[in-house]
């Protein structure tokens, strides 16, 4: 395989604080990379020096002449007023081009956005505009596709799908990711910045779960150097207090080493201290035994079923995990239970004493202009927290943030660090329930573990919206799962994630299976039952393959047409007849489609 990137000895720093330096790594034709690392470490910086939207401080990166390279941002951009045809078309070689356009159409197809090809896409859902997005970059056709948190925003399906997609991809892949499933099924290899590695970086061949085995082994060889090192650096401190004198050059070069040792001591302590963000989340004194129990209930916009009739109980310890596609209803069945939204019908008993600490998935409540210090503490200079009064500076450390931090704009942070300001907000506040609405966005792993640990020893209820699948399965006990079939939609509980995910497809399969013939009687028995098609219907199949022939023969014209050198400087023309090919193209499939279904 050929090499695309070669990155040498490259660093970045801001201000007085280094991101990373002489970090060197290649990515090969094909690769599909994991990059992982602490909040902080440099992984976007990485992703823009690579996209050229940065440059290195010292260092360079070589590309592979002609290499082609799309970048997928943690916040993808849109212009105003533009359809998802025209956002991918914006980025075309040529946006009059037939093949470009016919690339256009195959690649809405391919992200599942048909539906929603001429609408804004200012009036999508974050999970539709990060498809629109990935489909934006790949009518780059790229040979390296660079993802900054593409599964951020995006529902269980999406997140599937994208598994999928990115798996059976013939480009290379580097990806920013912090889900676990999704880095152990769509990794190759994983390369993580972290100043606990050698030179701030360690690259793995193989999947996330190869990865852990050599991280952890390289941490406690690393422990058990610096253990060695300090005994063998006090018997030498031990020595030269001793008195020794520096008369021979065999004493002189053996005061230089205990200098280096020293040194390489410091060094390895620092790269093993692994500080941990401090999260606590305190419940109230008294916990309801039943906190809500919500029997009958249901919810319906303009005559749609959003929320099916069913019954909800959370008690104190329930770990309840809501499991659906975008838009399939869970913030509305959140917003009823804690009394944000009406039922239409049934019953909800709340008990008095319940409190609801809200973590949103956008961090809306954080205002982005103000500082740290004032989203923390608006006025003065302490907090009151369930376990008593601190200084906002000493509380802000306990999230790792640094003290340059502290007075800087929320908006200058990072996605994982405005995660954590936002836990540290509820923090502040004691609760019985907590709903977290995709906690995991941006979080880093080891912040993730924490927040798994202290979730799990919470005496309160926590109810919780994820796409990420390892975080639900250590967190979750129970599973409230959408799903939908030939009668309408439903909703079931689980005790897995596995269990939910079979259901639905099996619901799915049940559904597309609907026109099947359901008696247990032979069809040669049946056959004088079959419907006899109507008049119209009839005639519409006697002069169907005649139709289909003169379908494929426009067709056929069409692109005949868009060969004729008489157009070939022509590109309103041009633009016009690909758009033609790719309507007659739909309608050979439709009419060949209706043609299997009138024979059925």
């Amino acid at each position: 395989m050929g090499i695309l990137v070669n990155v040498q000895d490259i660093a970045k720093a801001y201000g007085a604080r280094t991101l990373f330096e002489k970090t060197s790594f290649a990515i090969a034709e094909g690769e599909k990379v994991g990059l992982i690392g602490p909040n902080g470490a440099g992984k976007s910086t990485m992703l823009r020096i690579l996209a050229g939207r940065s440059e290195p401080d010292q260092g360079r990166v070589a590309n592979q002449r002609g290499i082609r390279i799309a970048y997928l941002e943690q916040v993808p951009l849109f212009q105003e007023n533009m359809t998802v045809m025209a956002t991918l078309m914006e980025v075309s070689k040529d946006p009059h081009d037939w093949e470009e356009m016919l690339l256009a159409q195959s690649l809405i197809a391919k992200c599942g956005l048909e539906i929603f090809e001429e609408r804004d896409v200012s009036t999508l859902s974050g999970g539709w505009k990060k498809r629109v997005a990935i489909a934006r970059e790949l009518m780059r056709q790229p040979d390296l596709f660079l993802l900054d948190e593409p599964t951020n925003h995006l529902d269980i399906d999406g997140v599937l799908w994208l598994e999928d997609f990115l798996a059976d991809a013939k480009f290379a892949t580097l990806t920013i990711t912090h889900d676990r499933a999704f880095l152990e099924n769509t990794s190759t290899r994983i390369i993580e910045l972290d100043r606990r590695n050698p030179h701030g970086i360690l690259s793995v061949e193989g999947n996330y779960s190869h990865y852990l085995e050599v991280k952890t082994e390289l941490m406690q060889n690393q422990e058990l150097r610096e253990v060695k090192l300090k005994n063998t650096l006090r018997r030498e401190m031990e020595w030269l207090r001793r008195g020794a004198k520096a008369r021979t050059t065999k004493q002189q070069a053996r005061i230089q080493r205990t200098g280096e040792l020293a040194n390489t001591v410091s060094e390895l302590s620092s790269r093993n201290n692994n500080p941990t963000v401090q999260l606590n989340f305190v419940s109230e004194e008294k916990n309801p035994k039943r906190l809500i129990d919500a029997e009958g209930i249901s919810k319906k916009y303009n005559g749609k079923t959003i929320i099916p009739k069913t019954d909800v109980l959370v008690t104190a310890k329930s770990r309840i995990a809501i499991l659906g596609s975008n838009g399939s209803g869970k913030s509305t069945l959140i917003r009823m239970l804690i009394d944000q939204e009406q039922p239409d019908t049934g019953t909800i008993k709340r008990a008095e004493a319940l409190t609801v600490n809200y973590f949103e998935q956008n961090r809306e409540s954080l205002d982005p202009e103000k500082t740290l210090l004032k989203n923390i503490c608006p006025a003065g200079d302490y907090v009151d927290t369930p376990m008593g009064r601190i200084h906002v500076r000493g509380y802000l450390d306990r999230f790792l943030f640094r003290p340059e931090q502290h007075e800087m704009p929320v908006r200058r942070l990072s996605g994982g660090e405005q995660s954590r300001l936002l836990l540290a907000r509820l923090m502040l506040k004691k609760s019985n329930l907590l709903i977290l609405d995709e906690p995991t966005n941006d979080l880093d792993i080891a912040t993730l573990d924490v927040l798994t640990d202290i979730l799990s020893d919470f005496p309160g209820a926590v109810l919780l919206v994820s796409h990420d699948r390892y975080f639900l399965s250590q967190v979750a006990n129970r599973f409230i799962g959408f799903g939908e079939d030939e009668k309408g939609k439903r909703m079931e509980s689980f005790a897995t994630f596995d269990q939910w995910e079979e259901w639905r497809s099996a619901l799915q399969a049940k559904s597309a299976n609907t026109k099947k013939v359901e008696s247990p009687t032979p069809v040669a028995a049946d056959t004088s039952k079959k419907k006899k098609l109507s008049f119209k219907d009839q005639r519409e199949f006697d002069q169907m393959e005649a139709t289909i022939a003169k379908a494929e023969a426009k067709l056929q014209e069409l692109q005949g047409q868009s060969m004729d050198p008489a157009f070939a400087s022509d590109a309103k023309k041009l633009g016009e007849i690909g758009k033609s090919i790719v309507s007659a193209e739909a309608e050979v499939a439709r009419l060949y489609a209706r043609w299997a279904e009138l024979s059925s």
